[in-house]
């Protein structure tokens, strides 16, 4: 968690977010006060997707140069333009350039977190005691590179979002074949054929589910299906994802993609100082 909050990862990343933060709104009577320079909105901002801290703290911890009411709102206006969504989509690009996508082996899985603020798409689940949840399902790649994810509610059953799942998966010319879906047990039902005939996929490993007195099939273990429980794992590090107090699922999307892509960004950091090149290349 706190590798996000070094230097040079945090300078690549405001670098990569400056070069795509829209033009201000205009003010309705033609006139405003002075905007909080975003750079201060972005640590803010992220500050808490890190940390998972109160707005108020986050705002006491910039020493007021910014109020919660400014950061919630730059936050919004950011989401409203797509920002983190094609942040992500750079990074994948430009990971996909200079190391490569390996869609060799593409796996698929949900992970339930709590959403104690609830909101839309919130509900509680096995487990969770009662209290209010969420859950994301993402795809990645052979080396557990996130290739997209939706978000839904904690109760919801994985298998149903496999199939939005996959089109974020499978949206770009250059993930869109995938050699070999590697699903968990959850997915193993008889009507899985169906939900994957509008994508190129030339096998898929998954174990069946259990039916009744046929007896009970044998776990297989993880296999190339460990990488996503990795990824997962890895994004609970953030605290805003870990403990989402959002209460919209544009927020809870666009925290899920910014996640994805500092993970992108480690990878595309470590393979350029260890290549001796110029983190700029990073674009």
């Amino acid at each position: 968690m706190m590798r996000a909050l070094r230097p040079e990862i945090f300078n690549t990343l405001y670098r990569l977010v400056a070069e795509r933060i829209p033009d201000p709104p205009v003010h309705p009577k033609g006139g405003c006060r002075r905007r909080v320079p975003d750079r201060i909105c972005f640590e803010g901002i992220f500050w808490r997707f890190v940390t998972g801290a109160a707005w108020e703290t986050i705002e006491a911890l910039l020493h007021y140069q910014v109020s919660d009411t400014t950061l919630r709102a730059r936050r919004t206006e950011w989401v409203d333009a797509g920002l983190f969504h094609q942040l992500m989509e750079d990074c994948l690009a430009t990971y996909h350039e200079l190391i490569g996508i390996n869609m060799g082996d593409v796996a698929i899985d949900g992970s339930a977190q709590l959403a104690p603020g609830g909101g839309p798409d919130t509900n509680n689940c096995p487990g969770s005691k009662g209290r209010q949840t969420m859950k994301w399902s993402i795809g990645v790649d052979a080396c557990g590179i996130g290739l997209g994810g939706v978000i839904a509610s904690g109760s919801a059953n994985d298998y149903p979002l496999l199939q939005p799942t996959l089109d974020e998966v499978c949206a770009r010319d250059w993930t869109a074949a995938i050699e070999r879906l590697q699903l968990d047990r959850g997915y193993g039902y008889p009507s899985l054929p169906d939900k994957l005939t509008r994508h190129q996929i030339n096998d898929v490993i998954v174990t069946m589910r259990n039916k009744p007195n046929q007896g009970r099939i044998p776990l297989v273990g993880l296999k190339r299906r460990w990488v996503v429980e990795r990824t997962n794992s890895w994004l609970t590090n953030f605290r805003q994802l870990k403990i989402n107090w959002d209460r919209t699922v544009e927020h809870r999307l666009a925290a899920l993609q910014l996640g994805l892509a500092v993970l992108i960004i480690y990878r595309l950091v470590d393979h350029l100082t260890a290549n001796h090149q110029p983190l700029g290349s990073i674009r």
